[in-house]
């Protein structure tokens, strides 16, 4: 049985080559799983904090796990750098998340998304941050739907795509 190899074009990597050459400051979108072990928590957390202190803009959604370490390091580093984007309204979200996400500057809600599944409204705020961004960092289990499919989304919009597992 044969399996094809899909061979990158030269375009593809020469827009891959130039995004990792850049010296400027980036926007990149840090999205990943609730369900983090708090070592990976403390990880992402100094991820995020090296990222935002080199100058980048950081994004993220306003879950616990992934996001809300990405949130912490962040506001260590510098508060102004940080977007975050809620797949609902501020009040949707679980009460361990909401104090953090009050101290956010840079707060976007979407309380036009209250009325759909969490799921629904997460796969539409994903859509949202990577059009926003020029670099994603993922942090998945190999059954993370959605997760998994806002990177293939983001690949498709040629954004430069750094996928990992926890499985």
């Amino acid at each position: 049985m044969s399996q094809s190899v899909e061979i990158p074009t030269l375009d593809t990597l020469a827009q891959e080559l130039a995004a990792i050459q850049q010296t400027g400051s980036k926007r990149i979108a840090l999205l990943g799983s609730r369900h983090v072990p708090m070592t990976h928590q403390n990880l992402i957390e100094m991820m995020s904090y090296a990222l935002v202190l080199a100058g980048n803009r950081l994004m993220t959604s306003g879950a616990t796990g992934t996001n809300a370490a990405a949130i912490k390091g962040a506001m260590r580093a510098d508060p102004n750098l940080l977007t975050v984007i809620l797949p609902q309204s501020l009040q949707q979200q679980p009460r361990e998340s909401r104090e953090q996400l009050q101290q956010v500057m840079h707060l976007v809600e979407n309380p036009e998304n209250d009325s759909l599944s969490l799921g629904e409204a997460s796969a539409l705020c994903n859509r949202e941050i990577i059009t926003r961004c020029q670099q994603l960092i993922c942090f998945a289990f190999h059954d993370s739907h959605t997760l998994l499919q806002t990177c293939q989304e983001a690949e498709e919009q040629r954004k430069l795509v750094t996928l990992f597992y926890f499985d």
